[in-house]
This record gives structure tokens, C-alpha cells and sequence, in this order.
């Protein structure tokens, strides 16, 4: 009895080490998920006056903010993530908070969120 048991055990132990399996690698942290490539400031810049183009469209902002050439653009760090910030300036609002509009993006190109803020 004691000698099935002991088989029994062993089989199992032996069958789960075998499920890991290699042919993979792990990332630094020994997960499975790999930075993305980071794409370049001009295809962010591109990308962020389409979706201001879009957002003017859809309602979401001013109207005039429609054909505006991104001013600023540059990568910054937000907790323990670094984003792409791309910044337009529209001096033809009356109001001065909204003059300025800031577009996130991941690194590697996808947008996050647009606020009048920078933060």
C-alpha cells in the first residue's frame, strides 16, 4: 500500500515539473509580458492631432482646435510609468485655462487621455 502511495506521489510530482516546459523566455521581471517598442516623436505628434481632430469633431472640444499643429512633445514620468505628452496651444479661446491641451500616449504609440491640465 505504502509503495502505491509512493508512486502515486512521485507520478505526480514528476507530471506537473514536466507542464513548465520551455522553447519561452521570461522578462527581466520573469513575467511573460514584453515592453513594447516605443514609437518616435513624430509619430506620436501625428497621432495626437488626428485624435484632437476627432475629439474637436465628435463634440468633446472646441471646434477651433480643429487643424492645430501640436507645439510641444516630450516623454514624462507619471508614478512608475513614463507617457508620451503632446501639447497644443490654442490662443483663440476666451478662456485661458483651456488655451492649452494635452494629449497622453503609452509609449508605444496608444492614447491614454487629453486634459487642459498636463497632469
Amino acid at each position: 500500500m505504502k509503495t502505491k502511495i509512493l508512486t502515486s506521489l512521485l507520478s505526480l510530482m514528476l507530471a506537473t515539473s514536466a507542464l513548465a516546459g520551455g522553447g519561452h523566455s521570461h522578462g527581466p521581471d520573469g513575467s511573460h509580458q514584453y515592453p513594447a517598442k516605443a514609437v518616435a516623436e513624430s509619430t506620436v505628434t501625428d497621432k495626437a492631432a488626428t485624435k484632437v481632430n476627432q475629439l474637436a469633431k465628435a463634440g468633446k472640444i472646441d471646434a477651433s482646435w480643429q487643424g492645430i499643429k501640436a507645439s510641444e512633445a516630450g516623454q514624462k514620468m507619471f508614478g512608475h510609468n513614463k507617457e508620451w505628452v503632446v501639447m497644443f496651444s490654442n490662443t483663440k479661446l476666451a478662456d485661458k485655462s483651456k488655451q492649452k491641451l494635452y494629449l497622453f500616449y503609452t509609449l508605444d504609440g496608444h492614447y491614454i487621455a487629453a486634459n487642459y491640465s498636463g497632469k
